[in-house]
């Protein structure tokens, strides 16, 4: 584990997570728990990921919720977990909670309706080899594994016609890890690390992520809890802890799930 930050160390974290009374464990899924793959489908958890998950989750002394900027049923076929954890979808504009149940936030209609005229310019980008995916409140371009050449013309493409209509209406463009988003304004995974540390004021929280979509929820965790970029090369971050997939993440898991096993009472 290589620490960015002295507040970063893990061995200080994990003292804490021993005494704390109760924990909770956020995680991002692709790029984190799993491979990047150009068919999500394919992006199945790194080996070694399910068993730990699995084993948190039985444990029952974590609240585990992973927070994906997927729609959450595109999510659940590739999970394989025992136990359906609690999921965050589409940058937290969509909820499930562990019993099945689900929330929706609903974007404004105006925003809404620039996403429905991409429509107008999306074959353009499927003609350049890029793949486009309409989520709630948000399209995602992707041009993973396409040439720089290629993926720039993309990149100008989809910029071009935000700055023609979907800024007039409000929709925000966010660049990730191989590729760029159109999306509504308003929530983002910095807001799920909100909620949960509202639901549970005495918890100790960590985020898991590796995009710079997650640098909202490394940021609101700064000063209470742990963030951790987990990802083969270093970039800058907001997290306190760096982590390479998929030896140093297991290690961390498992290290968690054996402190809450044998945690004690703290004085």
């Amino acid at each position: 584990m290589r620490i960015l930050q002295p507040t970063g160390n893990p061995d200080h974290f994990f003292e804490k997570l021993a005494c704390a009374p109760r924990a909770a464990l956020l995680l991002d899924y692709d790029g984190t728990l799993a491979p990047f793959c150009i068919d999500p489908q394919d992006a199945l958890p790194y080996a070694g990921v399910r068993a730990a998950l699995d084993t948190l989750m039985a444990q029952n002394d974590t609240r585990v919720v992973l927070v994906s900027g997927r729609w959450t049923r595109d999510l659940l076929p590739v999970l394989g977990l025992k136990q359906i954890p609690e999921i965050w979808g589409s940058h937290g504009w969509e909820r499930r909670f562990q019993d099945g149940r689900t929330e929706m936030a609903r974007p404004a209609e105006a925003a809404l309706c620039a996403l429905v005229e991409a429509d107008s310019w999306i074959d353009e980008i499927h003609a350049r080899g890029g793949r486009s995916e309409f989520k709630p409140a948000c399209l995602a371009i992707h041009w993973r594994d396409l040439d720089a050449a290629t993926a720039a013309d993309i990149g100008a493409i989809v910029t071009e016609n935000w700055a023609l209509q979907a800024r007039d209406t409000g929709l925000a463009l966010h660049h990730f890890d191989g590729g760029i988003e159109l999306r509504v304004p308003g929530r983002h995974k910095g807001n799920v690390v909100q909620a949960i540390h509202a639901e549970m004021p005495d918890a100790l929280l960590a985020y898991l992520g590796d995009d710079t979509t997650d640098e909202e929820a490394f940021r609101e965790l700064a000063d209470t809890g742990l963030g951790v970029l987990v990802r083969n090369e270093l970039r800058a971050t907001a997290a306190g802890l760096w982590l390479a997939p998929p030896g140093e993440l297991l290690e961390f898991l498992q290290r968690w799930a054996q402190v809450r096993e044998d945690r004690h009472a703290c004085a």
